[in-house]
């Protein structure tokens, strides 16, 4: 099936876009029967809802031609619970609508309200905002709805369940009463039927959920991960799917600030959605994902309610999902609108019982694994470097005539060993990680006791003014010093960490260089100087307090 009954000009949108065939909710506004009537429309996440309203309400805003009327007050209304949200939403729209001329506004908070009301003034075919902001503007008499002919409430239980109820019922009651209603709730409780009687007339039901809509286009995984190396399987599933744009979830907003500053350390490009941050940093953030500054975002679950990033083919939670909605929500963040995608879910042996009623509750039947080895990786890589994009287009004149030269002055060898040292050198080092057991029994079976870094024959070693009080830790350590140190890890020996400072051994050969660029403005500000080595017991040693004399 192809979008046929689509009108024309948004039809040849979906088609530049590389929409081939609709999905189950598209398909279903789109059919004669639900021409002029308020529909009730069941559709879970990325299921391609904005573009299903946005073709069911075309009718009302072109009418039978092509083009927009000339603007006014809006014809079309959209209601959505975040300002994430509705800021996407208008984006779709903006582009499915590029052929008729029609101008969408978006009304949210966190943005300036005069500019909002400079574009309703200057006239809007379609307006798209939050509840609270629209309310705003409805009472400021800067939004006039007397033409409206459609209103879509997108994401309807979400927008009950954050309190949004006598807001959404004051923009219901100004809007004329013989408008369409377009009612979208990924779920139907009691609170939603109840609105739709009261606002919607004869309204045509849609399930669009079918069984196989839920999960066809999600491949779950569950990784057997030991808790104390959570950090290094995220990085290693990162390295592993290689995904144009991944999102990692965290429950907390300090987990998801450690995160984002732990994959940064290790040379991803990562922006960080929690909700501390304020409007334009979020903005900021988000602009960095869709451009592809950012390949990686960490979020927790509130931040990135309705988040809708393009190429997002892998999930990753790094903490369990609170419940199987939780799991749902953050897994439709990717295989969205007929896109495949991964959602991996790290499970430490503890958790295991808790994960399985999870997936239970949430009709999931996930592959149970170990997490991506270093190896795994690399074998990957060197696959990946015959595909990179460097060795794609035609050279130029120059180009032609600087390999050349090279060829001829070092050999094809020595050239060929220099760019795979520059195409390894732009990817983060995957991690050692360890199983802790298979599905089956998944016990924390008692692994030998890991040893620390060895020390180096002859190494040299620096101090650093940085100590367990400044949360000094060899995971994040390590990576720093190789890269702002311009070491490899091969160059750094035994690594020890005191309350106040630490000290960390460089071999001999570089440690002049080591010295000299971690001594270069910028970046971490850490102070390094020469030590002696470091005896049994040295650096201030941490006192426990008294205990308390007993009188009597």
């Amino acid at each position: 099936m192809t979008f046929e009954n689509a009108s024309p000009p948004l039809a040849r949108a979906l088609a530049e876009q590389g929409f081939g065939a609709p999905t189950l909710v598209q398909a279903a506004v789109l059919k004669p029967e639900t021409q002029g009537r308020d529909i009730l429309v069941s559709a879970q996440t990325g299921s391609g809802k904005t573009v299903a309203f946005g073709l069911a309400m075309a009718s009302d805003i072109l009418g039978a031609g092509e083009k927009a009327p000339d603007g006014g007050a809006p014809l079309g209304l959209v209601i959505a619970p975040t300002r994430e949200l509705a800021l996407q939403v208008a984006q779709e729209l903006r582009w499915l609508y590029a052929q008729t001329g029609a101008r969408i506004v978006a009304c949210v908070g966190g943005m300036s309200p005069h500019v909002e009301r400079r574009a309703l003034a200057a006239g809007a075919h379609i307006v798209v905002g939050t509840p609270g902001r629209l309310r705003d503007h409805l009472e400021r008499r800067a939004l006039d709805l007397s033409r409206l002919a459609a209103v879509a409430l997108d994401e309807a239980d979400e927008m009950l369940d954050m309190g949004f109820r006598e807001d959404l019922e004051f923009i219901l009651d100004a809007t004329p009463q013989d408008r369409r209603t377009l009612l979208f709730s990924a779920t139907m409780p009691k609170q939603i039927v109840a609105l739709a009687k009261k606002y919607q007339r004869n309204a045509l039901r849609i399930e669009a959920k079918g069984a196989e809509s839920g999960h066809a286009d999600i491949d779950y995984r569950a990784v057997r991960v030991d808790p104390r190396e959570s950090e290094k399987a995220v990085i290693n599933l990162l390295r592993y799917f290689d995904s144009p744009t991944a999102i990692v979830f965290c429950n907390t907003r300090e987990a998801s600030r450690h995160l984002q500053a732990m994959l940064q350390e290790r040379g991803f490009s990562a922006a960080l959605l929690s909700g501390e941050l304020g409007q334009h940093e979020r903005n900021l953030s988000i602009q960095a994902l869709r451009d592809g500054r950012a390949r990686v975002c960490v979020a927790t679950d509130v931040a990135a309610r309705g988040l809708d990033l393009p190429s997002v083919g892998l999930v990753i939670h790094a903490d369990l999902p609170h419940d199987a909605e939780a799991l749902q929500h953050r897994s439709g963040r990717t295989g969205r609108a007929g896109r495949k995608g991964v959602s991996v879910l790290l499970i430490p042996p503890k958790a295991r019982r808790r994960a399985e009623s999870l997936f239970a509750a949430a009709r999931v039947v996930p592959d149970w694994q170990a997490p991506p080895s270093a190896e795994d990786i690399r074998k990957l890589d060197r696959e990946r470097m015959t595909r990179d994009e460097v060795f794609s287009g035609e050279p130029g004149e120059e180009d032609s005539e600087i390999a050349a030269a090279l060829l001829a002055e070092l050999g094809p060898e020595k050239c060929a060993q220099a760019l795979a040292r520059l195409l390894r050198a732009r990817l983060p080092e995957a991690e050692e990680v360890s199983d802790p057991g298979a599905a089956s029994d998944f016990s924390p079976a008692a692994k030998p006791k890991r040893e620390g870094r060895q020390p180096l024959a002859g190494g040299v070693w620096f101090r650093l003014d940085i100590g367990r009080e400044r949360n000094a830790d060899p995971k994040w350590m390590l990576p720093m010093l190789c890269r702002k140190g311009g070491v490899t890890r091969a160059d750094i020996g035994a690594i020890r960490i005191f309350p106040k400072d630490s000290k960390v051994e460089i071999a001999a050969s570089v440690a002049e260089a080591f010295l000299q660029n971690m001594r270069k403005p910028g970046g971490d500000a850490i102070r390094v100087e020469r030590a002696a080595s470091p005896g049994e017991g040295d650096g201030p040693k941490e006192r426990k307090p008294r205990k308390p004399k007993r009188k009597g």
